[in-house]
C-alpha cells in the first residue's frame, strides 16, 4: 500500500542546529498517526516539512507516492489540510467566509462557489457547533470559537491528508473530544491523519500508531502501548509513570516527581 504522506531521512537545519535529524516516517490510508514528544522535539517542524512549508535540507517528502515538490500549489492544497494551534486571521472575515475559503482549491480564478460548496460549509458549521456564529466576524470570536471555525474550514477542504498541530489546544475538553470523534468517524479509507497532540492520553485514545520524537530524532513508533512505556516516559518526558489499559485507551498513573532523563 502506498503511504499517503512519507518522509525519507528528512533533515532540517536552522541556525546551525539540526531540528529534524534524518526523520523517516509514513502514514497509510485510513490511518491516524499521533506525533508526540516534549517541547522542542521537532513536532511542529515535522508538520511544516510534511505540508511543504519547509523544504528539508536533506531527505525528501512524498505524497501518494510522488515527490511533494512535484505537486502544483493548488493540487497540494486539495490534498493536504493544515490546522495550527492558533491561526491568524489577516482580514475581517465572517465565520462563513472563512470556512468557505476551504473550498478555494477547487475553484478557478474568479470562479464562483457552487451550491455544493455552500452545503459543505453548512454541514461543517453544524459539525463544529458554530452554525449560530456564521455571520460573526472572526476577530470577535473567543479563542475556542475561532479554532472551531478553522477546523470547519479544514472539513470542507476534504483533504486526503490532515496535518493537525495541536489543533485543540484552545478548546474546552468537550470540543476536543467532539472534534476528534467527528474526524475519526468521518475519516474515509483514503484519508490519513497526522496529529501533534500534547495530551498523551488523548493521543493514545485516538491514534492507531504513535511517533515519538526527541531532539529532532525518532525515538520509536508503534502502537500506543508500545510507545508509551514506563521507560520512554522516564527517558523522554522525565516523568515516573505507569501506563494502564482502559476500555478507552491508556491512562498514565503518575507515581511521583519528575525524574532525570
Amino acid at each position: 500500500m502506498t503511504p499517503v504522506l512519507e518522509t525519507r531521512s528528512a533533515t532540517v537545519v536552522r541556525g546551525g542546529d539540526r531540528i529534524l535529524d534524518a526523520v523517516s516516517m509514513a502514514v497509510e490510508p485510513g490511518e491516524w498517526l499521533g506525533v508526540i514528544g516534549p517541547n522542542g522535539s521537532g513536532k511542529t517542524s515535522l508538520v511544516r516539512v510534511l505540508s511543504g512549508t519547509w523544504t528539508p535540507d536533506a531527505g525528501s517528502v512524498w505524497l501518494h507516492g510522488e515527490a511533494l515538490s512535484s505537486y502544483a500549489h493548488r493540487e497540494r492544497a486539495r490534498q493536504i489540510a493544515v490546522v495550527k494551534q492558533a491561526p491568524h486571521v489577516a482580514f475581517d472575515l465572517t465565520v462563513r467566509e472563512l470556512v468557505m475559503l476551504g473550498r478555494a482549491p477547487y475553484r478557478g480564478w474568479m470562479q464562483s462557489f457552487t451550491g455544493g460548496d455552500q452545503d459543505r460549509v453548512v454541514a461543517a458549521l453544524k459539525a463544529m457547533n458554530i452554525a449560530h456564529l456564521a455571520d460573526r466576524a472572526v476577530p470577535s470570536l473567543s479563542g475556542g470559537e475561532r479554532q472551531r471555525a478553522f477546523l470547519a474550514q479544514a472539513l470542507v477542504q476534504e483533504p486526503t491528508a490532515w496535518l493537525l498541530d495541536e489543533p485543540t489546544a484552545h478548546l474546552d475538553i468537550q470540543y476536543c473530544f467532539s472534534f476528534f470523534q467527528h474526524l475519526k468517524q468521518r475519516q474515509s479509507p483514503n484519508e490519513a491523519v497526522i496529529a501533534v497532540v500534547h495530551d498523551l492520553e488523548q493521543a493514545a485514545r485516538f491514534a492507531d500508531r504513535l511517533l515519538l520524537l526527541d531532539h529532532g530524532s525518532v525515538v520509536t513508533s508503534g502502537l500506543p502501548r508500545e510507545v508509551l512505556t514506563t521507560e520512554h516516559l522516564a527517558h523522554v518526558f522525565g516523568v515516573d509513570a505507569t501506563p494502564e489499559s482502559t476500555p478507552h485507551g491508556l491512562r498514565l498513573q503518575v507515581h511521583g516527581p519528575f525524574v532525570s532523563s
